[in-house]
C-alpha cells in the first residue's frame, strides 16, 4: 500500500462505528410509559383478583405483588426517560445507523446496499400521539432495523428518502 491510499484509509470514518446524531420524539417517552402501564396493569391486576379470590394464595401472593407495584411504579416513571436519553438514530447515503435499549443497548448499522424494503408502522397509541416506527428490512439473518419514536412526517420522509437512495445504491439488496 502507497502512502497516498494508506492516508486516505485513515481519513475514512468505520461505518459500524458511527454513532447516530438524531434523538427520537420526546413524545416517544409518553408512548414507552402508557405500553409499561399497560404491561403493568395486566400482571398486577392478575395477581390482584388471585390475591383477593383465593384466600390460600395470600400468604403466599402478598410479597411478590407488594414488590410487583412497587417495581413497576419504579419501571413506568424511570424507563421512559433512559431509553430517550439512549434511542438515537440516522441515516446518510452510506446506511442506517440505530441506537435503541435502556439497560442492554444494541447499536445497528445497515449499509443502504442490503436494504430490501422500508416501512412505517403506527400502532393506535403512537396514532395518538403522531408517532411512527420505520422500519428497515436487510438481508440480515439478526432481522429488520426498527425505529421507534420518530414523528409521523419524519418517518415518512424518512422512508420515502431512504427507498429513494437505496434505488441509487448499487449492490444486490440480498
Amino acid at each position: 500500500m502507497d502512502a497516498q491510499t494508506a492516508a486516505r484509509a485513515t481519513d475514512v470514518e468505520p461505518v459500524w462505528l458511527r454513532l447516530p446524531k438524531h434523538r427520537v420524539e420526546s413524545r416517544a417517552r409518553v408512548w414507552w410509559a402508557a405500553q409499561a402501564f399497560v404491561r403493568f396493569l395486566f400482571i398486577a391486576g392478575a395477581m390482584a383478583l388471585l390475591y383477593l379470590w383465593v384466600e390460600q394464595l395470600r400468604p403466599w401472593l402478598g410479597p411478590p405483588l407488594v414488590v410487583v407495584l412497587v417495581g413497576g411504579v419504579l419501571y413506568i416513571a424511570v424507563m421512559p426517560f433512559w431509553r430517550y436519553a439512549v434511542h438515537r438514530w440516522e441515516f446518510t447515503e452510506e446506511a442506517v445507523y440505530s441506537r435503541t435499549g435502556w439497560y442492554v443497548r444494541e447499536w445497528r448499522v445497515a449499509p443502504l446496499s442490503r436494504i430490501q424494503t422500508v416501512d412505517t408502522v403506527q400502532g393506535p397509541i403512537e396514532q395518538l400521539l403522531g408517532l411512527a416506527r420505520l422500519a428497515v428490512t436487510t438481508a440480515s439473518a439478526h432481522g429488520a432495523i426498527y425505529i421507534s419514536g420518530l414523528d409521523q412526517e419524519t418517518a415518512a420522509e424518512a422512508a420515502r428518502r431512504l427507498t429513494e437512495i437505496t434505488q441509487l445504491t448499487p449492490g444486490d439488496q440480498t
